[in-house]
């Protein structure tokens, strides 16, 4: 009796576990508190229209220089090259829209938002097609979360720093992708097919984060659970019984 309290114990936890990562918007500033559907996505925002943490009206304002969003001036340091702003306004996109970031979340007390995500697997192309389409643009700051001189209501190079090359401030993809929103990103070698890595935009009916975001899911569950272990025992011995 005691095996079977146990075992529905555990299968108990288990599914309410996974459930909790699965198909999750982010505690933040502008997400909606569950995914739906948004038919009215803007322009880069629109894979993510069958199933949104992000309304039409902030896919809107991701795609402008300066928005109420954050009151983020992506031109902190001149005009900032269109091929390089089209992977901000996506990042932008997956950050606010993604129903898929759930095993990446970390709790945060924070003005705007509770929750951050920290280590999202990027796929290898994504991070250095971002990279390279950035190279001969500028920035001041190697980590955009902090550090900006907000004093006039929008971020601004702080006193003494310097306007350099993308590729001066950070010397691979890798740097890259890790140090500009506070290691939110993780860059991997795994590519675009792998199953294992996150995808910033596509262009499929399907989207391909959502089987990425389940094996992650599975894998924070079974670290989490202390009871995981014992479930699996504990199936095969009353298989074993059952025969």
């Amino acid at each position: 009796m005691l095996r079977w309290v146990t075992l529905l114990a555990c299968i108990s936890l288990l599914s309410a576990a996974i459930t909790d990562y699965i198909d999750q918007c982010m505690d933040g500033k502008h997400q909606k508190t569950e995914p739906g559907p948004e038919d009215l996505l803007h322009d880069q925002c629109t894979p993510w229209k069958r199933k949104s943490c992000c309304t039409a009206n902030t896919s809107a304002e991701a795609h402008k220089d300066q928005s109420f969003l954050y009151n983020f001036n992506w031109n902190h340091c001149g005009i900032m090259s269109s091929a390089c702003k089209k992977h901000f306004i996506q990042d932008t996109c997956f950050y606010e829209c993604s129903p898929n970031l759930g095993p990446w979340f970390q709790k945060v007390d924070q003005s705007w938002r509770k929750e951050r995500i920290l280590d999202v697997p990027l796929c290898k192309e994504d991070c250095e097609s971002w990279f390279n389409d950035c190279s001969q643009d500028y920035t001041c700051m190697e980590n955009w979360h902090v550090g900006w001189n907000w004093d006039n209501g929008t971020n601004k190079c702080p006193y003494g720093t310097t306007c350099r090359k993308f590729t001066d401030v950070y010397p691979s993809a890798k740097d890259f992708c890790e140090k500009l929103w506070s290691n939110s990103y993780k860059y991997t070698t795994y590519q675009r097919d792998s199953g294992r890595c996150m995808q910033l935009w596509f262009d499929t009916d399907v989207n391909p984060n959502d089987p990425v975001a389940k094996y992650y899911a599975e894998l924070r569950n079974a670290a989490e659970i202390p009871c995981l272990g014992l479930l699996i025992l504990l199936g095969s011995l009353c298989t074993l019984w059952a025969l």
